[in-house]
């Protein structure tokens, strides 16, 4: 019957995907059937802890925070959890041999967005470190499966992709980080006096970090890579979006993909996929 509270906890994982990124989500459709339940799985938790964080301004979110990460270590440890999250989670880490200083990283950033509002160079390093780069390096140990050689080829562009997706959601999200949480990531930047220099520099470092990625993109096993390519291609057009906007307007309304881009995006992608231009020989095709 362990089966049945395994699969349930599961679809709990994969509901939380699908409600909270519809972007992801649909990614992970692209993957092969074995990785689409761990990538849920690990999704999940970190949504929930990042929650804790954003949204639960009524209640102790220090001692939430405090209590989920005791309880998914406990979770790791034991083996099981009453936390359907929980569960899948500790599935997966214990199957993938996921490290635990990764998980240990994440809660170190979550906890610092409970007690920071501004970042110098290092803690904004250390924040972007475990709060991007950690998830992607646990979805890399699904996607290589146990090969700890290939794992460790690619996890420099892992870390690029993760860091690249949290600075394009930062741009993207820097009126409501700014005015509703108080935030300001972006070391340095005045937002209330948001400059076309100062965000040209982080468009700067978010290219080349989209650049580095996909170069490591196209050396994943084929089970993983046209879901994470649909995914690299979806940030990389919000992007692109992006820089095409003053700094006056992203502090007034946030920016978003229109649906029916994201489709056209997901069109395009499968022409390349089919035409096998997602690979190590077509690294010219990157941003086309």
């Amino acid at each position: 019957m362990i089966g049945l509270f395994h699969t349930s906890s599961s679809k709990c994982s994969k509901v939380i995907t699908e409600t909270y990124s519809t972007s992801f989500a649909s990614a992970i459709r692209l993957l092969h059937r074995d990785l689409r339940a761990p990538i849920c799985h690990i999704y999940g938790f970190v949504r929930l802890a990042d929650e804790i964080v954003d949204t639960f301004h009524e209640h102790d979110k220090a001692t939430l925070l405090a209590e989920f990460k005791t309880e998914t270590f406990n979770a790791i440890k034991r083996g099981i959890s009453l936390n359907p999250i929980l569960e899948s989670f500790q599935l997966t880490v214990n199957e993938y041999k996921i490290g635990h200083d990764l998980i240990h990283a994440f809660f170190k950033s979550m906890e610092m967005d409970l007690s920071r509002s501004t970042y110098d160079r290092n803690g904004y390093d250390e924040y972007i470190y475990g709060s991007a780069e950690v998830v992607g390096l646990m979805c890399l140990q699904v996607f290589c499966e146990g090969k700890r050689e290939l794992y460790e080829t690619l996890v420099a562009p892992a870390r690029a992709l993760g860091s690249a997706f949290q600075k394009v959601n930062f741009l993207r999200d820097i009126r409501a980080d700014h005015m509703d949480l108080s935030r300001t990531y972006f070391p340095a930047v005045d937002l209330s006096n948001f400059t076309e220099c100062d965000k040209r520099e982080i468009e700067t470092q978010i290219r080349a970090e989209f650049h580095e990625a996909y170069r490591g993109i196209i050396h994943l096993p084929l089970k993983a890579r046209f879901g994470v390519y649909v995914a690299y291609k979806y940030y990389l057009s919000l992007f692109n979006k992006i820089t095409r906007i003053k700094p006056a307007r992203m502090m007034e309304e946030r920016i978003r993909i229109p649906d029916y881009y994201k489709v056209m995006i997901l069109l395009r992608a499968g022409i390349k996929n089919k035409l096998n231009l997602i690979t190590p020989q077509a690294v010219g095709q990157a941003h086309k």
